[in-house]
């Protein structure tokens, strides 16, 4: 593929952009077998799209329910560290770092 097909194929702007793209990530051989590896790297959220609504909207209640027992036993947990053994956990703000930094001269 040359620099000319990547820019009008994957809408890349520049040439030097595209040249580093095809020397970093070129593949010279698209054949059917390679492109089902890079399906396959797909998160498994887009390969059950096929699915028929009723399905994929039980699948997503089922992951609704997980990701709320998570978040239930993370807030257990911080509860339990802070009632128990004072360990606060907040998150830091932005832009404050725990290091100190050295004043610049």
């Amino acid at each position: 593929m040359t620099y000319k097909q990547a820019q009008q194929r994957y809408g890349i702007p520049g040439r030097s952009t595209a040249l580093v793209g095809l020397c970093k990530y070129g593949r010279f051989d698209w054949s059917p077998r390679l492109l089902d590896l890079v399906k396959r790297k797909r998160p498994v959220a887009q390969i059950n799209l096929s699915l028929p609504p009723e399905q994929r909207i039980n699948e997503l209640e089922e992951q609704l329910k997980r990701v709320n027992q998570k978040a239930e036993f993370v807030e257990s947990v911080i509860n339990v560290l802070k009632n128990d053994y004072g360990v606060s956990m907040v998150k830091k703000r932005p832009g404050k770092s725990s290091r100190n930094v050295r004043p610049q001269k």
